[in-house]
């Protein structure tokens, strides 16, 4: 049920001080000296208010994989980082490839009440690159889907990619790639550097990512379709994705906190919370890929959560899971890494983390802080300092790489459609009872 809320002298992406009241589930007044009758009054003075964050690379595992996370556990998760909207991956069990599963994964975010849950489809029957999933039917389904992919796996046929392309053309939809060649990354246990040299590990080339890359612009720009780019990681993929925009093609790109901040250095320790896919890279690329968020080249942060059980992680480098938790931490790595080095500003943020995502995924409803907007807003505080535990953790897994390191911030309110979700920093119990 919506509150009626009064935000008081809170900082407007960063800026100026404001009121924002919030009624009937949306931004009703913005403006000073605000008040409604029996209002819950909020004490915001210090604190930033963002769009309420929407990541568009989300893995919830259910149905299937109830054992790293459910759609309840990770929209918890998603609220304790501020964020209001989630896009789900397909990967589940049975994949998401129908219209029958996306809906079931609407229904479960709607039974939960955290977060805004939007099915993302898979391109391919069961994620095996052969021939293309129920496309139309999951874009006029109940949960109309409009991002497809298979991440997780590239689609590595070109002319199934191609056919991807043209088809969702005509209901707008986007093809989200996972750009890795299978045949240049066989066997790969981390970056291939100097480091995967010296550790004798099986490397993950740079060129794998950016070949795929370069050849799905083209096919983009040649059928004139959307592409947007998965968790983009190198320095040489930031300049295709440069070129392709200088050229017009319709492309957009994501990069993960993790690739904004880590670096391969840390695999020397063997520690598998490091272990992702794509791989922790050199620190050049790291520099590349935020001087590419920062000039508009990638166009959004998106976490790429993906929760593992312990002993999926709790075991030899080589037969650890990829992956990482990462919606509880990815605002204040963006932080520590974007805003805090002065490449972004908070405007910046909430066009990076809300509206660029909302917009890409066709989502209606998010990425706006402005009157008559639905009510999905993050209250941040910046100058709170502090150490990431497993206490900042709310989902079923804790494969997070920033455990023990300090980061900056903490979110202090989360409202998802005029509710609030976290209030006073503490994530508020009971929303699907």
């Amino acid at each position: 049920m919506s509150q009626t809320l009064v935000i008081e002298g809170v900082q407007l992406l960063g800026r100026d001080s404001a009121d924002i009241v919030i009624e009937d589930g949306v931004i009703a007044e913005i403006g000073s000296g605000l008040s409604r009758a029996g209002a819950q009054r909020i004490d915001a003075a210090g604190l930033v208010a963002l769009p309420g964050l929407v990541d568009l690379h989300t893995h919830l595992r259910e149905p299937g994989y109830e054992a790293s996370e459910t759609v309840l556990s990770g929209t918890r998760a998603a609220a304790a980082g501020g964020f209001t909207a989630v896009f789900a991956m397909p990967n589940t069990s049975p994949v998401a490839d129908s219209a029958g599963v996306v809906e079931q994964e609407l229904a479960l975010g709607e039974a939960a009440g955290y977060a805004t849950v939007q099915p993302i489809g898979a391109v391919t029957v069961g994620q095996k690159g052969e021939r293309l999933a129920e496309l139309g039917a999951m874009a006029t389904s109940r949960a109309k889907v409009r991002v497809f992919s298979d991440d997780g796996f590239c689609v590595w046929d070109s002319l199934i990619m191609r056919r991807a392309l043209e088809y969702v053309k005509s209901f707008d939809g986007v093809i989200a790639q996972h750009a890795q060649d299978p045949r240049l990354t066989e066997g790969a246990q981390m970056n291939e550097g100097t480091v995967s040299a010296e550790l004798g590990l099986a490397g993950w080339p740079a060129v794998a990512e950016e070949s795929i890359i370069a050849r799905d612009v083209l096919l983009a720009e040649h059928v004139g379709s959307r592409l947007h780019v998965c968790h983009l990681s190198t320095a040489g993929s930031v300049d295709i994705i440069r070129w392709a925009k200088k050229r017009g093609i319709a492309v957009t790109a994501e990069v993960t906190p993790h690739h904004l901040l880590l670096t391969d250095e840390l695999v020397r320790g063997y520690d598998a919370r490091y272990k992702v896919n794509p791989p922790l890279r050199r620190e050049e690329d790291v520099l590349a890929v935020r001087e590419g968020l920062a000039d508009g080249t990638i166009d959004i942060v998106a976490t790429d959560h993906a929760p593992h059980p312990s002993e999926n992680k709790a075991c030899e480098w080589q037969a650890a899971a990829n992956g990482m938790v990462g919606l509880e931490s990815a605002l204040r790595v963006v932080h520590q890494s974007m805003v805090a080095t002065g490449l972004l500003e908070w405007t910046d943020v909430a066009r990076v983390m809300s509206t660029n995502p909302a917009r890409i995924g066709r989502l209606d409803g998010f990425g706006a802080l402005e009157v008559g907007a639905p009510a999905n807003v993050s209250v941040y505080d910046p100058s709170v300092p502090g150490v990431f535990t497993e206490a900042d953790l709310h989902g079923r897994s804790s494969n997070s790489p920033y455990l023990g390191r300090d980061l900056p911030g903490r979110v202090q309110w989360t409202i998802h459609r005029g509710t609030a979700t976290v209030a006073d920093g503490v994530l508020v119990e009971g929303l699907n009872t």
